[in-house]
């Protein structure tokens, strides 16, 4: 699910005495100098790219919006980088987006279970699921818990930020004020937005993936590991 215009001047300028040397006098060299100051410095906003934020810089809602997923991410989700593709694109959302919810849900723990029930890679609450699925298969897992992520874009009009408070804490809590939030809707978008802004920018870094690690996601991706066979 969330890309300028360049300008060429010739900056001419010339100044004569009264004598008609050609040559600048002192003292119009001040006035002079401010101008062509002035001239280079609007020369040089034109000539500067406009620079647009990662979170709308294209449609999030748009497959294949990435081709991949950014390797900020921590081996344990990598290890689903495949299959996390080809759910985003059956899903119309960004890679790099469900990659960011299984980072945070499970970090790739296929039978992760929260104390509130919550199960799988995308920590679906069990009403979620129709009669017969089995709620810890990955395929089925993503299946719904991507339509509940879209769900919660679509409400969410494209923001992000709003669409990760609802896959937390239910869509429900789009529409009103984040002082009502949660706690852990609090700290989910606190981590979720900035991750995904720097997946998407093409940055080879995290600050905000690598603090949520140490502070709660070391024991969680260690299980992962363990459960993937990837120590």
């Amino acid at each position: 699910m969330p890309r300028a215009r360049t300008a060429n001047h010739d900056l001419r300028q010339t100044a004569a005495t009264q004598d008609g040397s050609g040559c600048l006098s002192l003292y119009s060299l001040p006035l002079f100098a401010i101008l062509l100051i002035a001239c280079l410095l609007t020369a040089l906003s034109f000539n500067t790219p406009v620079q647009t934020s990662a979170m709308s810089a294209a449609p999030i809602n748009s497959p294949a919006a990435s081709n991949g997923i950014s390797p900020i991410f921590t081996r344990e989700v990598q290890h689903w980088a495949n299959d996390i593709a080809r759910w985003a694109n059956a899903s119309s959302l960004d890679p790099n987006l469900v990659a960011v919810v299984m980072q945070i849900e499970s970090c790739g723990d296929p039978r992760a279970r929260s104390s509130a029930g919550a199960m799988g890679l995308f920590q679906v609450m069990p009403f979620h699921f129709q009669s017969g699925e089995n709620p810890y298969d990955p395929n089925t897992n993503a299946l719904r818990g991507l339509n509940y992520l879209s769900r919660s874009l679509n409400t969410s009009r494209g923001n992000v930020r709003l669409a990760l408070a609802g896959y937390n804490g239910g869509i429900g809590v789009i529409a009103r004020g984040e002082w009502t939030w949660s706690a852990q809707t609090l700290r989910y978008v606190y981590y979720g937005a900035p991750i995904y802004e720097d997946a998407r920018s093409g940055a080879a870094f995290s600050p905000k993936l690598d603090e949520w690690y140490r502070k709660y996601g070391a024991g969680l991706c260690r299980q992962a590991s363990r459960r993937l066979e990837i120590e």
